[in-house]
């Protein structure tokens, strides 16, 4: 068998979908590996790097995709899908709930795709989790981005001078990346609050040393499973949630918004009056920012001051930190192209009985498999 990771082509994509140190991992489960030249450029891994390892490099990748068994990649899918061999294997993140036409254009290209999104939230999935992995590394950078921007110092020093107060950090949302925002945040010495929909957060927000704020109210948000996602709030809730975060808001001095619903655009949860309401110099960091963004003024790709606070609304923020993010996700991938091949024979076995197989298989045999797209 043969495998292609792809050299991303977004702008603002500097991950890639394998490293080197996995290179002999995948040749011992039967794959011949092929990396499109300067696919790992952007994460510091070089094509030397990568031919060390025992992968190949390939400038055009147009001359062997009818020879390819299954092509990797962070993000992309744009190649020429009329050349690969009937039932390639593609696994991504696909962006499904955003990219519907182009997905599903796919379906007639009889290849077998799998979206990384929809990897379901069980113990056996966790080391294939890339939603987590990468956004744990999001929360991180997040919490750079806001200190490189700001013009205070975060941890309370005092000096002959006199004393310089802690900075005040707010995170919106204590999902994987809110947790290591606070964490982070904690860590270089911030007071900081925390608010989320969900009860089950208020726990481990507490257990990082930040308070929890929430609305008092005896709607519960928690009614997916695990409590892992949040739903959508009543019109009622959300009302009592605006109070309580603009009260909050604008004694902060670093906003980090992580709040999303798989499937929506995102939530507003920082309204054009709250922005106005904030000190100058105070930041918000929009995680959401791909998404439509949780600041009514996050604008994708940019940063804006409005009245002196400054709206980071970076597009990407794992790939802002694409060497180790690159490590997780290449390992994610491994991890889940194990359950693809039987280890005896070393050929491709998808098991459509496996919950994983069966929940992240959007396209195969040129039919369209899940019902998000089906839509």
């Amino acid at each position: 068998m043969k495998l292609l990771a792809l050299k991303e082509i977004s702008p603002n994509e500097n991950r890639v979908s394998i490293t080197p140190e996995l290179v002999s991992k995948y040749q011992k489960l039967g794959l011949e590996i092929f990396v499109e030249s300067k696919a790992g450029e952007k994460s510091s891994i070089s094509d030397a790097d990568f031919e060390k390892a025992g992968a190949k490099i390939i400038s055009d990748i147009s001359q062997i995709l009818p020879e390819i068994d299954v092509i990797i990649s962070v993000q992309n899918i744009e190649i020429d899908f009329s050349k690969t061999k009937a039932g390639v294997v593609l696994i991504a993140l696909l962006n499904p709930h955003f990219q519907k036409e182009k997905i599903v254009s796919l379906a007639q290209k009889n290849v077998s795709a799998f979206a990384l999104e929809f990897l379901p939230r069980i113990t056996r999935a966790q080391s294939m989790d890339t939603l987590s992995s990468q956004s744990n590394l999001a929360g991180y950078r997040a919490v750079i981005d806001a200190v490189y921007e700001m013009q205070k110092a975060v941890p309370m020093m005092m000096t002959a001078a006199g004393t310089i107060s802690a900075a005040k950090f707010m995170i919106l949302g204590a999902g994987v990346a809110g947790l290591q925002a606070i964490a982070t945040a904690k860590r270089l010495g911030a007071i900081v609050c925390a608010f989320d929909v969900r009860t089950a957060a208020k726990e481990q927000v507490q257990s990082l040393g930040a308070k929890f704020i929430e609305v008092k109210s005896e709607e519960k948000a928690d009614g997916q499973k695990e409590g892992v996602y949040a739903k959508e709030m009543s019109d009622e809730y959300k009302k009592l949630q605006e109070q309580l975060l603009k009260d909050t808001i604008k004694n902060q001095d670093v906003v980090i918004s992580t709040a999303l619903i798989p499937g929506k655009k995102a939530p507003i949860l920082i309204s054009e009056e709250m922005v106005k309401s904030m000190k100058s110099g105070a930041i918000i960091v929009d995680l959401a920012a791909v998404n439509g963004g949780n600041c009514a003024l996050t604008q994708s790709g940019k940063i804006v001051e409005i009245n002196g606070v400054k709206i980071i609304g970076h597009e990407n923020f794992p790939s802002r930190v694409a060497s180790d993010t690159s490590k997780l996700f290449a390992k994610n991938i491994f991890n889940f192209l194990e359950l693809l091949i039987n280890k005896e024979t070393k050929s491709l076995a998808i098991n459509l009985e496996d919950e994983i197989i069966k929940s992240t298989l959007i396209l195969h045999q040129n039919a369209v498999m899940n019902d998000v797209l089906k839509s």
